[in-house]
């Protein structure tokens, strides 16, 4: 078995319960705050756009939340994932180092999301709810939602971002495939999209402002809920069977990582393959813990951690989260993904207590380890999980100039095929890098000068 390259598990050793991080924070979270008064809010201030059974998870401070059978029904059409060891890779770097990685994308939509996507469909059906609306970056969790649904017996509605939509014609099919409508945002659907275009007609758009758009579309309409692919703590939770299931088969191999990695935009594929780990880290393991995102949207890297708005239009409640200011408008990077705002309170909350140690990457490199990582490995990785694997290489070079083994786990978040027009414009020499300007992170964060303070 040590020497196997890839590690599964039966269906039967499934995790049948999510990990809530909440319940082993050296230092709490701070509460969220209601948009107008600023003062905390409860379960209730959040139910005319989550269902009841949503909010109780969110708030949740259990250790451990059963996965509904429903729910592991559909998780078992493409779960548990292979876990994967990198030879290829390894030969071509010349590192001692072990490289594992997770692979997310054997799911329909291919990623990560459909993890919190069929859990959110389902606790939404039980609720009575008819339509969901969400927003989605570079589609895939647009896609994952309207596999979800049509799972479940929902309507789904999605806002993807512009550029993407623009980028990415395949995603909106993929949706419209499994019967959700997509729609380009900002749109003129909701009063939300009219202002912005109105403001800045020829505008990329942004998560926030597709996130304002979509929550808009649930507030307006009878039987309709707003769903979330990441960012929130019950969506991170609903992530942990990735780690869960990791850490049952290093077992199998009696390994365990020296270092985790997982890209992050909002923190959900990265919280879903660390966040067991940190478990461990605090309570007492030697393990480096990396998130990496784009130089182009350094939310983690170069943003203070502040009260923000979750959304462009600030309808969102308040959360502590590390924020480059809701009005940012990040660059027409390929990692449509990595191109939040903000970044989830919980992972927020595991950096500054120096759990995770967060990095960035300029687009030109991860695109570059994206092609090595294809020429070895095979799979055509998606631009997000090029930056996961951009940190992996990495370590294993350190690796390799330390004269040092080294056992790296990374999260292989979903595959690229619905992103090859990224590739095609990386080969055609017409990408170029982005370093977003101190003086536009400072005047996105005067508009938070006023806000509380976490």
């Amino acid at each position: 078995m040590a020497e196997s390259i890839k590690v599964t598990l039966p269906d039967s050793e499934i995790p049948r319960q999510w990990y809530n991080l909440q319940a082993d924070l050296p230092t709490p979270l701070a509460p969220p705050l209601h948009p107008g008064t600023r003062q905390p809010i409860g379960p209730a201030e959040l139910a005319a756009i989550f269902p009841m059974n949503l909010i109780e998870q969110e708030v949740s401070r259990e250790r451990w939340i059963d996965i509904p059978e429903p729910i592991l029904e559909r998780l078992l059409t493409y779960r548990p994932t292979p876990l994967i060891r990198a030879r290829a890779l390894e030969k071509a770097l010349g590192t001692p180092a072990r490289i594992y990685y997770k692979h997310e994308g054997v799911s329909p939509p291919g990623s990560h999301k459909p993890n919190t996507a069929l859990a959110q469909a389902y606790y939404n059906k039980a609720f009575g709810t008819k339509h969901l609306t969400t927003e989605t970056g570079a589609g895939q969790w647009g896609s994952a939602l309207a596999y979800a649904c049509q799972q479940f017996g929902l309507d789904c509605k999605v806002f993807m971002v512009r550029i993407s939509f623009d980028q990415k014609p395949f995603r909106k099919l993929m949706m419209q495939t499994w019967g959700a409508t997509c729609i380009a945002s900002p749109s003129t659907e909701t009063a939300a999209g009219r202002a912005i275009l109105e403001k800045t007609p020829d505008t990329p758009g942004s998560l926030g402002i597709a996130i304002s758009e979509a929550i808009e579309a649930a507030v307006t309409h009878e039987g309709t809920k707003y769903s979330l692919g990441s960012v929130l703590n019950h969506v991170l939770m609903h992530q942990t069977i990735i780690g869960l299931e990791a850490q049952k088969q290093m077992a199998l191999i009696n390994a365990y990582p020296d270092v985790v990695i997982g890209c992050a935009g909002g923190g959900s594929n990265f919280a879903g393959i660390a966040f067991p780990f940190v478990r461990d880290k605090i309570h007492g393991k030697n393990i480096s813990i990396i998130a990496t995102e784009p130089a182009a949207c350094p939310t983690m890297t170069r943003a203070p951690y502040v009260y923000d708005f979750g959304d462009t239009a600030g309808t969102t409640p308040l959360l502590p989260m590390h924020s480059l200011g809701h009005t940012f408008v990040p660059p027409p990077v390929h990692a449509g993904g990595l191109r939040y705002h903000g970044m989830a309170p919980l992972v927020s909350r595991t950096i500054l207590d120096k759990l995770v140690e967060p990095r960035s990457y300029h687009q030109l490199e991860c695109y570059a380890n994206a092609l090595l990582w294809a020429k070895t490995e095979g799979f055509i990785p998606a631009p997000e999980t090029a930056h996961a694997i951009t940190g992996a290489i990495e370590e294993a070079k350190r690796a390799k100039e330390e004269g040092k083994e080294k056992t790296i786990l990374l999260c292989w978040s979903g595959h690229g095929l619905m992103d090859l027009t990224g590739y095609d414009a990386y080969l055609s020499g017409k990408l170029h890098d982005y370093e977003y300007p101190d003086a536009d992170i400072k005047a996105a964060l005067e508009t938070l000068k006023d806000f509380p303070k976490p």
